[in-house]
């Protein structure tokens, strides 16, 4: 199953731009970037040139003797079978952080043939930004990709329940969604929860409609990011990384998330893991979300860069990490209260890394009072407190009004889509199209 991806249009908004730069599309693996790339090529291009650096390493030389561009293109044309022609071709390198001087080569392209049509991808490159020899700054444009949305999930499973998913949401107003509509939303996020972020999981339970396969299915994802730490990284960080990635469920598990470095090992210390907790970040398999404990604009400012929460990108694979039988949580109302409410927690802050394409940050005053999430939404902070049970009073959120007077806190929960007063409640299959709801209240 091929799934309609809504990074498709944002390819195609590069391909006319006027002063377009060689493409980089960054994300974890097995998210879909292959996929969506080849159709990219093939849909909108008269030719498409795929190649995978980490699998034809003998066209590494290519790039290795020469970085002018026409050389390059000469071997390319002669790899393709016919020329690669300006503005018509679209040449796709793909794991391209395995040829650095491939990552280098772009450069040359941006500056003296950017007529030529070229998209570099690869699970790894965000590793390649702090190399300042590999990676060409500046001239390059940079696509950040995530794993499937709810509403990319549900066009492909029932396209009755995706019309009624985005009807509500284009309303001009928040109105209250019917229980006709509203329960089998709720139903249908469950499965996406469950496998509906990563392609090749959700097409699986999809045509098939069986757990274990699916299961089977991300069990191999998750080996191949620990293959990953391996291969990519000296055999001192490889140990920490896949220390701090199996100690990812028991850091949701607690009450307080707060990342505390000695659930990984007793006596562990910040600076013992630093690089290796960055490693993860930059693969894109987990976002930091830190504290501030005073609000102001930009939040970013008010950052406390040592006091942190660590999320996974995707929920599922937090589920599987954690060994999670998804057959306990499908049916009834413990499904996000269970686990401490990580479930519903996790996807809010996968949601929020996607729509604003930075990770939010979350607000303490004084140990008494925790807000989930904070965003920035044009020059005003927006408090977004997360309830995964049946109790919905967002007692944080009374305390951050009184101090900070916002225009508009948000609680995200099982409850229906509500305005009252200040306060707008967001449905969890809404997470990742907050901006838009905020945006019709504040503007």
């Amino acid at each position: 199953m091929r799934f309609n991806r809504e990074i498709y249009k944002e390819l195609k908004a590069w391909k006319t731009k006027s002063k377009r730069k060689p493409l980089l599309l960054m994300g974890a693996r097995q998210i879909g970037k292959t996929t969506v790339l080849k159709s990219f090529g093939t849909g909108e291009y008269d030719s498409c040139l795929y190649l995978n650096l980490e699998k034809q390493v003998e066209v590494h030389g290519f790039f290795i003797k020469d970085k002018s561009p026409q050389p390059i293109l000469n071997n390319l044309s002669l790899i393709h079978g016919r020329p690669i022609k300006p503005n018509e071709t679209l040449i796709i390198l793909d794991e391209i952080q395995e040829c650095r001087d491939a990552l280098i080569a772009l450069k040359y392209f941006q500056e003296e043939m950017p007529d030529i049509h070229i998209v570099g991808a690869g699970s790894l490159l965000g590793l390649s930004l702090g190399n300042t020899r590999s990676f060409p700054v500046g001239k390059v444009e940079i696509l950040d990709m995530y794993p499937l949305s709810f509403s990319e999930y549900l066009f492909n499973a029932d396209k009755k329940k995706y019309k009624a998913f985005q009807h509500f949401l284009d309303l001009a107003s928040i109105e209250q969604i019917p229980d006709a509509f509203f329960g089998p939303l709720q139903e249908a996020f469950k499965e996406y929860v469950l496998f509906g972020g990563m392609p090749e999981v959700a097409s699986h339970f999809l045509e098939y409609r069986n757990i274990i396969d699916a299961q089977d299915i991300q069990d191999q994802i998750l080996r191949a990011y620990e293959l990953d730490f391996v291969k990519h990284a000296d055999k001192t960080n490889a140990t920490k990384i896949q220390h701090i990635w199996n100690s990812l469920p028991s850091q949701l598990a607690k009450e307080n998330k707060k990342f505390l470095y000695k659930v990984i090992r007793s006596g562990a210390r910040a600076r013992e893991y630093e690089e290796a907790l960055q490693w993860l970040k930059e693969a894109g398999l987990i976002y930091k979300v830190s504290r501030i404990e005073k609000v102001g604009v930009p939040l970013k400012a008010y950052e406390d860069l040592s006091v942190f929460k660590l999320y996974l990108f995707e929920t599922g694979m937090l589920m599987r990490l954690a060994g999670l039988d998804p057959r306990t949580y499908i049916d009834g109302d413990q499904f996000f209260t269970e686990f401490k409410g990580s479930i519903a927690e996790n996807y809010v802050a996968q949601s929020l890394q996607k729509v604003y394409n930075r990770a939010p940050s979350y607000w303490t005053s004084e140990g008494k009072s925790e807000v989930d999430f904070i965003i920035e939404h044009i020059g005003s902070s927006v408090p977004i407190e997360v309830k995964s049970g049946s109790a919905t009073k967002a007692k944080s959120l009374a305390v951050y009004k009184q101090r900070y007077e916002p225009k508009l806190r948000v609680r995200v929960s099982n409850l229906n889509l509500k305005m009252t007063d200040d306060l707008l409640n967001v449905p969890l299959f809404y997470a990742d199209r907050i901006d838009a709801l905020i945006e019709k209240v504040i503007g």
